[in-house]
């Protein structure tokens, strides 16, 4: 017998992953970003909820390493085919580069007019320092047994067979981002691979037209469109420990400075 009164409406899992990608310490107080150990318990959460209609990702980074992108989406891509549940990727400010990895985890990808979506490349940088230790009176001692143990070490004039390493591998890991995008965004993909794939970005209405997102929305009324206003959409939040402990953790407070730095150096190569 149905009984309308008894009914329980669908739920929708809000998941948020916002901030730089990167593999982050083990303090449980510091701030996560995104990575493996920090958006895996979140992401499981979100797809073991009763009821479940749709997982909807809220993206907003700049992106940063590719292994912990692929290991994210991979965790993501697993749980949607077990639980034959639709995810969906909400684009805020970016999905750029790892963001735009994760993005691509999600069976559509819906963005705002103005976010920044694409920049599919990979990206090495460093610095040359060793002319700055002779100028401050320091001596370089380094011992290694192997040859190629002192790859790029910035105290070290460039060598060119490093570059050409450093190159090879760049491009490698360029190909496994691009196989990625192919398998998931396949025919949608409206542009030569010459201009999708070149590192370059672009805001929302744009990357609708070449096919890197499927059309433009905001979350909640295209979960509202899609699933009735009864529908209940449940935020997918990290458990953060009492306030009072957070204060008196001096690790937390060097890891979330240094989390802060790598952060503004991702989001400014966006210019944002």
């Amino acid at each position: 017998m149905n009984l309308p009164f008894l009914s329980k409406p669908p739920r929708i899992a809000l998941l948020r992953l916002s901030g730089a990608i990167a593999a982050r310490g083990t303090s449980p107080f510091a701030a996560q970003g995104i990575s493996a150990q920090a958006s895996g318990p979140l992401i499981d959460r979100a797809f073991g909820m009763k009821r479940l209609a749709e997982v909807a990702l809220v993206i907003n980074s700049p992106g940063g390493s590719p292994v912990q992108s692929s290991l994210v989406a991979q965790r993501i891509r697993r749980l949607a085919d077990k639980k034959k549940v639709k995810v969906t990727a909400y684009v805020e400010d970016a999905a750029a580069s790892g963001g735009y990895w994760l993005a691509c985890a999600a069976d559509e990808i819906v963005a705002d007019p103005a976010s920044i979506l694409g920049s599919i490349g990979v990206i090495s940088a460093g610095f040359g320092l060793e002319e700055a230790i002779g100028r401050i009176g320091v001596q370089r001692r380094m011992y290694t047994a192997g040859t190629e143990k002192s790859f790029l070490d910035p105290f070290r004039p460039e060598r060119p067979e490093d570059v050409v390493r450093l190159e090879a591998l760049l491009g490698e890991l360029h190909e496994v981002f691009r196989d990625w995008v192919r398998t998931r965004r396949g025919a949608r993909l409206k542009a030569p691979e010459a201009e999708l794939f070149s590192g370059r970005f672009w805001i929302g209405r744009r990357a609708v037209e070449l096919g890197l997102a499927d059309r433009l929305g905001e979350v909640t009324a295209e979960l509202r469109a899609r699933h009735g206003d009864k529908a209940q959409i449940v935020p997918i939040d990290a458990r953060r420990p009492p306030w009072p402990l957070r204060l008196f953790s001096g690790a937390a407070l060097a890891e979330g400075a240094m989390a802060a730095v790598e952060d503004r150096a991702a989001w400014g190569r966006l210019g944002l």
